[in-house]
């Protein structure tokens, strides 16, 4: 066209938008730089309001932070919402290169042990300035080497006829991998889009849609269409009765199958507290100190294994023996959940037999883990509760981390969505959760780690717009991820209010071997890590509504009423008792059981 300045670079990255945005991307975050510019410019486009987003530029939500690895994590959190519909929808996260790109490490990692659809763009310099120590390039392909599901290396665009083509099959391909379409297993993908300057537009139009190039991905089947096993094909081990002792192990992610499961069944079922099944009359929530009972936990001879299980020792402890019979349910994924390396069976789904309760359930086997399990909840609760132990302030009751959890477990409605932390607030969750109808509880269990839990958070919360969210988490994940409170002027704000469990260091350490007493001389700085952290000033330095409570009576009527925006109550425990607190839980629980 005369007159018109036309920029290779503008051009392939306004494509690839369009292409994203047909095939089901909906959210973008971006963290600024300059080599993506030509992305952040599609972008401000496609963010634009209907009646200013010029002609061929796609509607997008769009989501700007400057810290990369928070960034990460909030498309962690937008993607982790979106897959709560029927439709999983990839998240992508926009970065200049160089250490931009290494930041999202911990993010990228997460998405593929949890199995999260996560879209990375990454701005690079041309192949040509590789190695030739050329500002903030580094050797970007492969940087995160065995967490993805594909990694594309995209040459720098010329201006050629065919390669608004190719980029349309390029994100084709990224998004069918990202989220499983063949291969049943999502998780992050890696484009990295190289560009030549000028990075910035001319006065070139957007491109008109096409859909040369936009293959049609079949999808792979979903479990439940998957051939089942052969009904004849035994289920159990040779010699066991189809009454044998049996318990649902739910993981992380296992879902409602884990929850019919052991209904059907008449088996306990031991769920933890983001596997999607923990509720109804077979959830025993005391499961972890329930094992060590020999009438219990000794008598178990088959567990059948849904999602990750980690937060538990005991559990793990079950599924090593001997004596025990492990089946292992895994719809989906290339590897599954045998960390004890004794799986008898792996199926890809319930079979039959198991779905309608033929495999059965002795008489009396779970009514007796319910009883046990209400024995140890009136044993825990009396422990807890104050006119019992004495632990009042001049205010009220003293709060500790059980009864935190506790108190926003029953806060948290059916419709809530609650986002845990890793450590003890997780753990005490497990412990004390009991729900008839329970709230839509998210963790990043992928590989359990403190990195970017707030702002996962505040990404589900902005997914999810028209359900409360709250996050529950301790000071130290809390002060990890202190910069997702971060949300400049411009950008959407999320209702969320994140629960801070602060007892001033770690003390999930305590409640380990570094905490024995034996061991206090080191335990105090390089465990417990103190840090004095004024969670007060960090919030007002955020704008961030703050509220400090440290007994019941004020912790119940702000988990009651929220408020909209983002706002973080800070619950002050204490950490010196937390060993004690948990041996006297262990020895109340055992104490109740009948002998």
């Amino acid at each position: 066209m005369a007159g018109v300045t036309t920029h290779p670079a503008t051009t392939a990255a306004r494509v690839l938008i369009q292409a994203l945005a047909v095939l089901g991307v909906q959210d973008v975050v971006l963290a600024p730089g300059s080599r993506s510019a030509p992305l952040a410019y599609a972008l401000a486009d496609a963010a634009l309001p209907d009646d200013a987003r010029p002609a061929g530029s796609p509607a997008l939500s769009v989501h700007v932070r400057i810290d990369e690895r928070s960034a990460g994590f909030l498309a962690l959190g937008l993607a982790r919402a979106h897959a709560l519909g029927e439709v999983p929808r990839p998240v992508a996260i926009v970065t200049t290169s160089g250490t931009a790109v290494a930041n999202l490490h911990p993010a990228v990692l997460e998405a593929h042990h949890a199995g999260v659809p996560l879209l990375v763009l990454s701005a690079d310099r041309p192949h040509e300035l590789r190695g030739t120590g050329a500002n903030q390039t580094t050797e970007q392909v492969g940087i995160f080497a065995g967490a993805t599901r594909l990694v594309l290396d995209v040459p720098a665009p010329t201006g050629l006829a065919h390669e608004a083509r190719d980029l349309r099959a390029v994100a084709v391909r990224a998004v069918a991998a990202a989220v499983g379409a063949r291969t049943g297993d999502p998780g992050p993908v890696h484009l990295n889009l190289c560009y030549r300057d000028p990075l910035v537009p001319g006065d070139e139009p957007w491109p008109a849609p096409s859909g040369d190039g936009l293959a049609h991905v079949e999808r792979r089947p979903a479990p439940a269409a998957v051939a089942a096993p052969d009904p004849d094909r035994p289920l159990i081990r040779a010699g066991r009765a189809a009454a044998t002792p049996t318990v649902v192990v739910a993981g992380d992610g296992a879902g409602p199958a884990a929850r019919r499961t052991a209904e059907a069944n008449g088996w306990p079922l031991l769920a933890e507290p983001s596997s999607g099944a923990r509720a109804g009359a077979n959830a025993i929530a005391a499961y972890r100190l329930l094992l060590s009972a020999d009438a219990l936990g000794g008598q178990v001879r088959r567990v059948v294994v849904f999602g990750r299980p980690t937060l538990s020792r005991p559990v793990q402890a079950l599924l090593t023996r001997d004596d025990v019979e492990v089946i292992v349910v895994a719809a989906s994924g290339a590897s599954w959940v045998d960390a004890g390396r004794r799986a008898d069976q792996v199926l890809l789904e319930v079979p039959p037999r198991m779905r309608t309760g033929r495999l059965g359930s002795s008489v009396g086997w779970l009514e007796s883990w319910q009883a046990a399990d209400e024995a140890a909840s009136r044993a825990i609760d009396a422990l807890l509760d104050p006119p019992q132990r004495g632990m009042r302030t001049r205010a009220g009751a003293r709060v500790t981390g059980p009864v935190l959890a506790r108190a926003v477990a029953a806060a948290s409605s059916a419709d809530d969505v609650l986002v845990v932390g890793a450590s003890n607030p997780v753990r005490d969750l497990d412990l004390l959760a009991r729900w008839d109808v329970a709230p839509t509880v998210l963790a990043n269990r992928g590989l359990a780690g403190i990195d970017g839990t707030v702002s996962t958070a505040v990404g589900v919360a902005l997914g999810l717009p028209h359900r409360r969210v709250r996050a529950l988490v301790g000071d130290l994940t809390f002060l990890h991820d202190v910069g997702g409170l971060l949300r400049g002027p411009l950008e959407r704000g999320a209702d969320l209010q994140i629960v801070v469990a602060n007892d001033d260091g770690g003390s999930i350490f305590a409640t380990l071997e570094p905490g024995e007493v034996a061991r206090a001389d080191v335990f105090e700085r390089f465990f417990g890590t103190p840090h004095g952290a004024d969670l007060a000033a960090l919030c007002a330095g955020y704008g961030v509504r703050h509220t400090r409570v440290g007994d019941v009576d004020g912790l119940l009527p702000a988990l009651a009423a929220p408020g909209t925006g983002l706002s973080v109550v800070e619950v002050r425990v204490d950490r010196t008792s937390r060993r004690a607190l948990n041996e006297a839980i262990a020895a109340a629980v055992t104490a109740s059981l009948p002998t």
